[in-house]
C-alpha cells in the first residue's frame, strides 16, 4: 500500500489524503494502516474493518443510484440471462411487457447455456437468471417460475403419445453438451453416451435443426412443449409416457438475496408466473439436468 499512488487516484495531495485517513482512524478509534511497515500494510482491525467499510461505500453508492432512478437522471440497467431452450419462446412474448412494467429500465438479455449462465451470475455480470432447475445455493434467491412437460417429436408411432421402450430402436437427435435439454433427455431416456453420439458431433442449441434431421432422417427428438416450429409436421409431436408420469422441467429464476434491484427483479418474476403458470398439467415429472 502507497499513499503517494492512493492519493493520485484520489485526486488529492498526498498530505491531505494522510491526514483525512488520520481523522479517520482517530473517529473509529484503532488504526487501520501499520506504519512502521515498508510498503504500508493493514493492522489486524484494518483487516476485519475494510470490508465492514467497503460494503458501507458500496450501500451508499446503491442508495444514490436510487435516488437518481426516482429523479428520472438514470435509466437503470437490468441484465437478465436465459437458456437459449426457453428465450427461443419466452422472449418474443414478454419482450414488450418486460419493457412496459419497467419503462425506467433498461433490460440487457443475455442467452448462455446453464454452466456459462451460472458461472456470470456469480461474477455478477448478470442480475437475474432463468433457467432450468432444480438449483439450490444459499448465498441465491432461487424461484420457480413454471413446469414445462417435454414432448418427443418422432414420426414413429400413429397415436399421440409413446412411451420411453418404443424409443429404444431410434437415434436420438439431441443438443450439444452444455445444454441442460440435452443432459435431462439422457438421464430420462436411458440414452447412452456412445449412443447420443454415434454419427452425430453436433455443438449447438438449435432446436429447428433438430427438428429438420428427424423430418429427413427418422428417429427422434425432444422438445419444450412451449416451443413451436413452423419446421414441425403435423402428428410428429407426441406426449411421452412413464411410469412416474409425464417428463417435465421446471423453470426457475435465480438472483442475488440482497440487491437493490430485487424489486424490480421481482415484477419480471411475478409475470412470466402470470404467463405460464396457469398453462401447467397435473402429473408432471421434473427431471435433473445435473
Amino acid at each position: 500500500l502507497k499513499f503517494s499512488k492512493a492519493s493520485e487516484r484520489c485526486f488529492v495531495t498526498q498530505p491531505t489524503l494522510s491526514m483525512q485517513v488520520k481523522k479517520a482512524e482517530d473517529l473509529l478509534g484503532y488504526p487501520v494502516f501499520d506504519r512502521t511497515t515498508n510498503p504500508l500494510s493493514l493492522t489486524p482491525y484494518g483487516k476485519e474493518i475494510i470490508p465492514v467499510l467497503r460494503e458501507i461505500l458500496n450501500e451508499n453508492d446503491k442508495l444514490k443510484l436510487i435516488n437518481d432512478r426516482m429523479a428520472g437522471r438514470i435509466k437503470e440497467e437490468i441484465r437478465v440471462g436465459i437458456i437459449p431452450t426457453v428465450s427461443v419462446y419466452l422472449l418474443p412474448i414478454m419482450f414488450q411487457r418486460f419493457s412496459a412494467i419497467l419503462p425506467q429500465s433498461r433490460l440487457v438479455y443475455h442467452e448462455y447455456q446453464t454452466e456459462d449462465l451460472l458461472s456470470e451470475l456469480e461474477r455478477g455480470n448478470l442480475d437475474l437468471a432463468i433457467l432450468a432447475g432444480p438449483y439450490h445455493q444459499a448465498k441465491w434467491r432461487t424461484i420457480p417460475v413454471f413446469k414445462e412437460e417435454m414432448h418427443v417429436y418422432t414420426p414413429r408411432g400413429n397415436n399421440s403419445q409413446i412411451s420411453i421402450a418404443d424409443l429404444e430402436s431410434l437415434h436420438p437427435w439431441l443438443l450439444s453438451k452444455g445444454n441442460c435439454l440435452r443432459t435431462q433427455v439422457m438421464n430420462f431416456c436411458n440414452i447412452t453416451r456412445d449412443s447420443a453420439e454415434s454419427s452425430w458431433d453436433y455443438f449447438g442449441g438449435n432446436l429447428d435443426l433438430l427438428v429438420e434431421m428427424v423430418n429427413s432422417n427418422g428417429g427422434y427428438t425432444i422438445l419444450p412443449s412451449r416451443y413451436k416450429s413452423s419446421k414441425e409436421k403435423k402428428g410428429y409431436r407426441k406426449q411421452l409416457m412413464s411410469p412416474y408420469g409425464f417428463p417435465a422441467r421446471e423453470i426457475i429464476a435465480v438472483y442475488a438475496q440482497r440487491s437493490y434491484k430485487n424489486i424490480n427483479l421481482e415484477r419480471l418474476i411475478k409475470e412470466l408466473q402470470l404467463e405460464y403458470r396457469h398453462q401447467e398439467t397435473e402429473q408432471l415429472y421434473v427431471l435433473d439436468w445435473k
